[in-house]
């Protein structure tokens, strides 16, 4: 089924197809600082690890660290795949589906927040907010498996 929809951020109207979008978010973890998370300019507005749509033509790895430095400021280097999240729900919007990168900042003190983001901080993970999307259960997959590897 072929249609078309509006973006709900710009307006923009696009092609809709029923498959699945291809996202990418990227954890960046710091010792001593904790995980950059996020205030989202646009709905659903709340915390969220840095992220967002994979351009056509465009590798994955490559799209999470543009999607970082777009959102954070932030130049990364990625360490490793912490999984893949396609519940059709994790995005009220549209069906997405998210590659989930882990990474290290090269210096972490040029952090701020850019293009889709007012907001860009580190947050230690005993005090961590809560999230939109589904990145608290992403959260909790990296404190229960990755965060030890981080120094975290």
């Amino acid at each position: 089924m072929r249609g078309t929809a509006q973006c709900p951020q710009c307006g923009a109207v696009f092609r809709h197809t029923p498959h699945p979008v291809p996202t990418v978010d990227v954890l960046i973890a710091c010792p001593g600082r904790g995980i950059v998370l996020v205030a989202r300019r646009f709905e659903p507005l709340g915390w969220a690890l840095p992220g967002g749509f994979v351009e056509t033509g465009e590798k994955f790895e490559d799209a999470a660290v543009r999607e970082a430095f777009e959102e954070t400021g932030l130049t990364v280097r990625l360490c490793g795949l912490l999984g893949v999240y396609s519940d059709p729900l994790r995005d009220a919007r549209l069906h997405t589906v998210s590659t989930v990168y882990t990474a290290r900042a090269d210096d972490p003190e040029t952090i701020r927040g850019g293009d889709d983001a007012a907001e860009a901080r580190f947050f230690p993970l005993s005090a961590l907010p809560g999230t939109v999307f589904d990145h608290d259960r992403i959260l909790d997959d990296f404190c229960k498996g990755h965060a030890a590897h981080f120094g975290m």
